[in-house]
C-alpha cells in the first residue's frame, strides 16, 4: 500500500473516520421531474433488485480488499483480498421519516457518515434509502479514504451506470461487469506483457532517481511562493477560525444544487474557471456565515484545495489516491465579490502553474510539505502548532451526460467527505450533466448551525452574478 494511501487508516479512530461518501438520488424511469406521492413501486422495484444482486453475492475484486497491517512493521499495511464478503452487511435499507424531506435525508446522511468502516472488512458500504417525498430514491455509498480517493471513487461510480436509459439487467455497483474474466485479468494479469514489466520498472526507476535530484529545488520554489503569497501548497500562519480546533465523531451534513449554467457564464465573464468560481462562491459565504457570529478574522481565511494528479486517459486501475493540495485564498477580507473572485483565481493559477513545472512525484512532496500541519493533526488527534487552512474545498468532475441504472435516471449526485482535526468543514462538489451539488460535512460541534451555509453560497453566488452583470 502505497505511504499516502497508509496515512488515512493510520489516521482513522472513531472521531475521525477517514471514509468519503455520497448521496446519489435516482428519479423512477421515463418520468421527468419526480412528483410527489407518484411511482411509489419505484422504491420497492429498486430495493428488489439490490437483494437480488446481494443475493447472487458476486464482488469485484476492489470491493473484496481488505486493509492489515504488516506482520513485521506494524506502521506499514497491505491490501489482501477477503474470501467471502458478507454483502447482508454491507448493503442496508433505510426508510426516512416523515415528511420524507430534504432534511430528514442530510440527516441520516450525517448519522451515516459519522459511522466508521470496520477494517477487518471490505472497507466500504452501501445504503439504499426509501421514503422521499418527491418519489425518488437516495443510494448513499462510502468507501475509506485509502481505497479511493473522491476522484477515483467518482468514476467507479460512474462505471456502475449507462448512458443507456433502456438498458436492464445492470450488475449493482459492487458486483464485476464480466464476472470471469475482469477477474483473471485483475488477479493473474497477461502473461504476454511480464517481459515489458522488467523494463518498465527500470525506467520508472530512472525517474524517479531523476525526480529526487531536483526534490529539494522544487520544496524550494514550493516555500518561496508561499512566503511571497503567489500560490502554491504552503500557507503560512493562515488565520485560524471556528473550524480550527479538534473534532468529535458525530457529524451535520447539508447539500443544494446549482444549475450549472449559472456557474459557467460568471466564469466566462470573469476569465475564470468553474472550479474558481466555486472557491469564490465559498469564500463569500464564509465570510457572511462567520461575520453574522461575530468570528471572522481580520485577515483572510485560506482554503486547501485538492488537484487530481490522475491521467486523462483514465486508464490507472480507479483506485488509491492520486492527488496534491494547493493553499488558496479565499480573500474573506474583501467585501467586492469580483476582487475575491480575481484574487482566487490569481492564486489558484500562480499554484497550479508551479505543479505543472514539475513531476507528480515532486508534486506529491510539495503538497506533503504544505499539508503537514493537517496530516499532523490528523495521525496525532491534535492540531499542529501552526494552524491549518480553515476549510477544504474539492471540485470533483462528475459526468457530463445523463447517467442511468436500470433505467432510473441519476438525478443528483451530493459529495460527502473527511472533517479533520484544524479543518472541520469539508466543502465538496461533484457535477452531473446541467447541475453541480455541494456537499458540506463537519463536526457537529463546530458547526452548530451547518444549515445556514447553502443559503449562504446561494447569495455568494447571486453577488457574483451581478458583479458580472449577469
Amino acid at each position: 500500500m502505497s505511504p499516502v494511501d497508509a496515512m488515512f487508516l493510520l489516521a482513522d479512530t472513531p472521531s475521525r473516520p477517514m471514509h468519503v461518501g455520497a448521496a446519489a438520488l435516482f428519479a423512477p424511469p421515463d418520468t421527468g421531474a419526480p412528483q410527489p406521492g407518484a411511482d411509489a413501486w419505484f422504491a420497492a422495484d429498486v430495493a428488489d433488485q439490490f437483494a437480488a444482486a446481494v443475493g447472487r453475492g458476486q464482488v469485484a475484486p476492489l470491493w473484496r480488499r481488505t486493509a492489515r497491517r504488516h506482520p513485521a512493521l506494524p506502521a506499514l499495511w497491505t491490501w489482501r483480498q477477503a474470501e467471502t464478503v458478507d454483502l447482508g452487511y454491507h448493503v442496508q435499507r433505510h426508510g426516512l421519516p416523515a415528511p420524507g424531506g430534504h432534511t430528514e435525508l442530510t440527516d441520516l446522511i450525517a448519522r451515516l457518515h459519522a459511522t466508521p468502516l470496520d477494517h477487518a472488512r471490505p472497507l466500504w458500504e452501501l445504503h439504499l434509502i426509501e421514503g422521499l417525498a418527491d418519489g425518488r430514491v437516495a443510494v448513499y455509498f462510502k468507501i475509506h479514504h485509502a481505497l479511493a480517493d473522491g476522484v477515483a471513487a467518482m468514476r467507479l461510480l460512474a462505471a456502475a451506470l449507462s448512458p443507456d436509459p433502456a438498458r436492464r439487467a445492470m450488475p449493482a455497483p459492487w458486483e464485476p461487469a464480466e464476472p470471469h474474466e475482469r477477474h483473471l485479468h485483475l488477479v493473474c494479469g497477461n502473461a504476454a506483457d511480464r517481459p515489458g514489466r522488467a523494463s518498465k520498472l527500470l525506467g520508472a526507476a530512472r525517474t524517479t532517481a531523476g525526480e529526487a535530484v531536483g526534490l529539494p529545488l522544487a520544496l524550494a520554489r514550493a516555500t518561496g511562493a508561499g512566503v511571497r503569497g503567489r500560490g502554491g501548497p504552503l500557507a503560512l500562519a493562515p488565520a485560524r477560525t471556528v473550524f480550527s480546533g479538534p473534532i468529535g465523531g458525530p457529524r451535520r451534513y447539508a447539500a443544494r444544487s446549482w444549475p450549472f449554467e449559472r456557474l459557467r457564464l460568471v466564469a466566462k465573464s470573469a476569465d475564470a474557471t468553474v472550479g474558481e468560481v466555486i472557491v469564490a462562491m465559498s469564500g463569500g459565504a464564509l465570510r457572511t456565515y462567520l461575520r453574522e457570529r461575530g468570528a471572522l478574522p481580520g485577515r483572510a481565511l485560506t482554503a486547501t484545495v485538492p488537484v487530481s494528479l490522475r491521467p486523462d486517459d483514465r486508464g490507472d486501475g480507479g483506485g488509491g489516491n492520486r492527488i496534491g493540495a494547493l493553499a488558496c485564498t479565499l480573500a474573506t477580507d474583501l467585501a467586492d465579490p469580483a476582487a475575491r473572485l480575481a484574487a482566487i483565481r490569481t492564486a489558484l493559477r500562480g499554484g497550479k502553474d508551479l505543479f505543472a513545472a514539475h513531476s507528480r512525484a515532486q508534486v506529491l512532496a510539495m503538497s506533503a510539505l504544505g499539508a503537514a500541519p493537517l496530516a499532523a493533526g490528523m495521525l496525532t488527534g491534535r492540531p499542529w502548532f501552526s494552524p491549518a487552512p480553515a476549510v477544504m474545498i474539492s471540485n470533483i468532475p462528475g459526468p457530463s451526460r445523463p447517467l442511468y441504472w436500470n433505467g432510473a435516471r441519476l438525478d443528483a449526485l451530493y459529495p460527502a467527505s473527511v472533517p479533520v482535526d484544524g479543518q472541520a468543514l469539508n466543502i465538496t462538489c461533484a457535477s452531473t450533466g446541467d447541475a453541480i451539488h455541494f456537499g458540506l460535512t463537519a463536526c457537529r460541534t463546530a458547526a452548530a448551525d451547518l444549515s445556514a451555509l447553502p443559503e449562504h453560497l446561494d447569495t455568494a453566488l447571486a453577488a457574483l452574478e451581478r458583479a458580472a452583470g449577469l
